[in-house]
């Protein structure tokens, strides 16, 4: 997909790689972007092509009125998420929920809702904001890694159902980003304008999977290897970035 003169809604467009989702596709000359947020007066794009639109991922209503409005989308970003911090052991259960509720099933929604409109148009693409953190856990982040590894495979078992449609399915998977998110994070951390310029790369090649960062790449080459082996590098660089 070229996304010249296409249609693109993204959630979470407020701030973070999300706002930088909605400045790359006006950059590369899409003709309209529905930013879509829970607040959408929060919202503070100057230009005409942007078009604010209320979506919750926890209410299902604003969902189905979202895709009521944006009849013409031909590209949908599924950027938003949360972290809570929770633990799977000793976190609140309600925070667990909220976790998987927001990244798998509100996402899963919004995909639901938006792929007739998809398959109206051509089949478009869907493109699933996920995580080094679907691939492996670290301390303090048992409900998110758990809930982002929910949505990676859903990403994989939609890009199936999917395709008969003619829809491309994108999963893009990387480390920290440079967003409030990841604020009290003191590792690397990548530019969020070149998460989206490496999806939207992507996509112009019609790849389904982008690995945005080094860090990435390596969790992902490690996975076929001895968990132990993994886990034991990963607690080592967690020790160097707390001592630094």
């Amino acid at each position: 997909m070229n996304v010249t003169d296409q249609i693109a809604l993204v959630t979470g467009a407020n701030r973070g790689i999300g706002r930088h989702f909605v400045l790359e596709l006006l950059e590369r000359g899409a003709s309209k972007v529905y930013a879509t947020a829970r607040r959408p007066e929060t919202l503070d794009f100057d230009d005409s092509r942007v078009v604010p639109l209320r979506l919750d991922l926890l209410d299902h209503q604003s969902v189905v009125e979202a895709a009521a409005t944006a009849r013409d989308v031909s590209l949908l970003v599924n950027n938003a998420g949360i972290t809570t911090g929770a633990g799977l052991v000793t976190g609140e259960l309600a925070e667990i929920r909220r976790e998987m509720d927001t990244h798998f099933w509100g996402t899963l929604d919004v995909i639901r809702e938006f792929s007739p409109i998809l398959a109206a148009h051509g089949g478009g693409s869907v493109v699933n904001v996920l995580s080094a953190l679907s691939w492996f856990a670290v301390p303090g982040s048992g409900a998110y890694s758990a809930a982002k590894a929910a949505e990676w495979n859903m990403t994989n078992g939609i890009r199936l159902e999917l395709a008969a449609q003619g829809t491309l399915v994108q999963g893009v998977l990387l480390g920290a980003a440079d967003t409030d998110m990841a604020a009290g994070y003191d590792g690397p951390k990548v530019d969020p304008r070149e998460v989206t310029r490496r999806s939207l790369d992507g996509l112009a090649a019609g790849s389904i999977e982008v690995v945005v960062d080094d860090w990435t790449a390596m969790v992902k080459s490690a996975l076929a290897g001895d968990p132990a082996v993994f886990y034991a590098q990963v607690a080592e660089l967690l020790a160097g970035a707390l001592s630094r």
